[in-house]
């Protein structure tokens, strides 16, 4: 994550910022987010069965993806400097575009969209994300993330 003052944070608004590493989604991760969620819809879950279906395999879930969206913009985002912290603020747009069938590997692509002074020392950052399927040519999701900095002094 690069660290910028506030003053070059606002002038980067427009701007891309850049593209992280491929991250591998297994059964395993599946199998392990079934349990953490207790969704375990045979879609993900049963090999077997999901042969069956027109997708071929199981998927992994859309909000398996979605959480995955911190481990990426701890590669690509952008913070300003002197930051006591920042919090997840919310989503304004989410769409889940692709499955992600397991054994693929995925990366996200940011976008710097908007930064506002909410109050003096808060700083509302909104991202588009979009999360690229190796080899596929639409996205898995795309979303406009929302996170709130806090800036000491």
């Amino acid at each position: 994550m690069q660290t910028v003052s506030k003053d070059k944070l606002m002038a980067m608004v427009g701007e891309d910022l850049g593209t992280s590493d491929w991250f591998a989604i297994d059964q395993d991760r599946i199998n392990d987010f079934a349990d953490v969620t207790l969704d375990h819809q045979f879609i993900h879950v049963d090999e077997d069965q999901a042969k069956q279906t027109p997708l071929g395999g199981t998927i992994a879930h859309g909000f398996l993806t979605l959480s995955l969206l911190p481990y990426f913009t701890a590669q690509i985002g952008v913070m300003p400097e002197n930051l006591a912290m920042m919090f997840n603020y919310g989503l304004d747009r989410l769409r889940f575009v692709t499955p992600v069938r397991s054994g693929s590997r995925v990366r996200a692509h940011s976008k710097l969209v908007d930064v506002t002074e909410k109050n003096p020392g808060q700083l509302l950052i909104k991202t588009e994300i979009s999360v690229e399927i190796e080899g596929e040519e639409k996205p898995a999701l795309v979303a406009e993330t929302l996170t709130m900095a806090i800036i000491r002094g």
